[in-house]
Formats: structure tokens, C-alpha cells, sequence
């Protein structure tokens, strides 16, 4: 890439030694039209990225560190994983997608719309029950039980139409055998993100939401309690590349670096489990 860069200067040079003759601005705008066309995409190159909205506080930590060492620009959209599926079946321009579930991503491999090959479950992620910080309700002490409390009146959770944290959270409470019993509370948000918010707004008492978010910067205050025993499996996040995608190789470079070491950290301070294998289910 070195020598194609220097005769790229040296060509560029000459047209603009050219561009000083009477036909200079036709020349130069060749010129500018050229070096631009030509420059080693590396040089100017961003990688687009749609992102499962429970990502929302570990990417931004991973992207950093990322573009620090590689010099490729990442530009991040979150929201729910299935609206994104929607989205890039009707063209939208991402070159990777970072799901949190396996299935939206092997639709999209199905569809035609995906690498087979690049198909990656990067990282597994865990419920959390979240209340505000001065709420009375003793969520350490009842755990999960404490949704039953006639004080909590409204609970969030994401859509499970198109959040696959949504669908965990109700397969969740399934689990712990109240959903029965606490249903007729359920709000929903548009995603992960929302669903926070509705409590932290007020709009809602609680919330099961993704264990990430629980631990972020913007909730760790509050109090949480962790659905991480025998009873609830952990949830599958997989990405896949796009076919429409003219970054690949920087996609699976980025791939690469999320199962790294120095990822593997960033990963944990949020609550993930990166390993070369599903994690064992967690045992309080």
C-alpha cells in the first residue's frame, strides 16, 4: 500500500504542476476528482454498525479502544434488533449487525442479506430487575418475588415483538412462575433503553431489563437484582456481516477484537460472559 500511496502523490504532483496552464480549473477539478477516487480507503474509512440497544454503555467503552488501535471510525445506531432487521432488508447502508439474539441474525443470513460465514455469537448477556434507589420495596430480600408487591404497579419490559431482552424477560417471569400473577402489570418500551427510562422517569416501578444496563453508569445507583441462578438462561448475542458491505475485512477485524483480551474486560465490567462457549448458568 506504501508504493501505491507514493505514486498516487507523484501523479498527483503532476496534475497539479498541469493545473497552471490556461485549462487549470478543468485540470484541477481532474486532479481533485483523481486523489480523492484513489487514496487507500483505509485512510478515510468507517465502519456502520447497528446495534442491539442493550450494547448501549459497553460499545461505546469497546469502540474507543478500537478505533484507538486501528485507526477505523465506528459509527454506532442502536435500537431494537428487530426493527434493525426491517430496516436492512429494506437497504439501510450497515456493514455489520450486532443482535441480541441468535435468530434476527440467521433471518438475515436466510434472506440473503448476510455472510453465512461471518455468523458470530459474540457475547452472552443476563436479566436484571431494576427499582429505583429510593424505592422501599426490598428487592435484595424478596428478589424476584418483590414484582408481586401491590406497590409495584407498573412493571417495564422491552416489546418482546422485536426485543429479544423483551421476550427473555417474559420467558423470565414464566420461569420464576409469576407471570400469571403480575402480567396485567407489564408496560412495554420501544426497546431496552426505553423500558429503563419509563422507570426512571416514574412512568413505571420496575423494570426487567439487561443486566449491562443495570450496572451502567447512569442506574448503578439504583437497586438491582440479578436473575443469574438455575432458573434463567443466559441470552445469546450473535452478529453477522452484510453482504451490501463494501468494509468486511475492518467488520471481521472488529469481530476479532471483541473476543480479545483487553475486550474481554470491558465486557465483564458490564455484566457480559465471553467465552468460547455458551457460560454455565450462574449460581447465586
Amino acid at each position: 500500500m506504501a508504493d501505491e500511496f507514493l505514486n498516487l502523490l507523484s501523479r498527483a504532483r503532476r496534475l497539479r504542476r498541469a493545473a497552471l496552464t490556461p485549462n487549470n480549473f478543468r485540470i484541477g477539478a481532474l486532479f481533485i476528482a483523481l486523489f480523492s477516487s484513489s487514496v487507500p480507503s483505509a485512510l478515510s474509512q468507517t465502519l456502520r454498525i447497528a446495534a442491539a440497544s442493550d450494547l448501549q454503555f459497553v460499545l461505546p467503552d469497546l469502540a474507543a479502544q478500537y478505533e484507538k488501535q486501528s485507526g477505523v471510525k465506528l459509527a454506532i445506531t442502536y435500537g431494537s434488533s428487530g426493527s434493525f432487521v426491517a430496516q436492512i432488508q429494506n437497504g439501510a447502508p450497515f456493514d455489520l449487525f450486532l443482535s441480541a439474539d441468535t435468530g434476527y441474525p440467521r433471518k438475515l443470513v436466510e434472506a440473503g442479506h448476510a455472510d453465512t460465514d461471518s455468523f458470530d455469537v459474540y457475547a452472552w448477556g443476563f436479566l436484571a430487575i431494576w427499582i429505583p434507589p429510593d424505592s422501599e420495596i426490598d428487592l435484595k430480600g424478596q428478589g424476584y418475588r418483590a414484582l408481586l408487591d401491590p406497590r409495584i404497579r407498573k412493571i417495564a419490559i422491552a416489546n418482546p415483538e422485536h426485543a429479544p431482552y423483551g421476550r427473555a424477560a417474559v420467558a423470565a417471569l414464566h420461569d420464576a412462575g409469576i407471570y400469571d400473577q403480575i402480567k396485567s402489570k407489564l408496560v412495554f418500551g420501544e426497546n431496552v433503553l426505553q423500558s429503563a427510562q419509563f422507570v426512571q422517569s416514574g412512568n413505571a416501578d420496575a423494570a426487567v431489563i439487561p443486566r449491562s444496563l443495570a450496572l451502567s453508569p447512569r442506574m448503578r445507583s439504583g437497586k438491582r437484582y440479578e436473575l443469574t441462578d438455575m432458573r434463567f438462561t443466559p441470552v445469546e448475542q450473535a452478529a453477522v456481516i452484510m453482504k451490501s458491505s463494501s468494509n468486511r475485512e475492518a467488520a471481521r477485524s472488529f469481530l476479532g477484537f471483541l473476543r480479545s483480551a483487553s475486550a474481554s474486560e470491558i465486557w465483564t465490567k458490564y455484566g457480559y460472559v465471553v467465552t468460547p462457549k455458551p457460560p454455565e448458568r450462574l449460581v447465586r
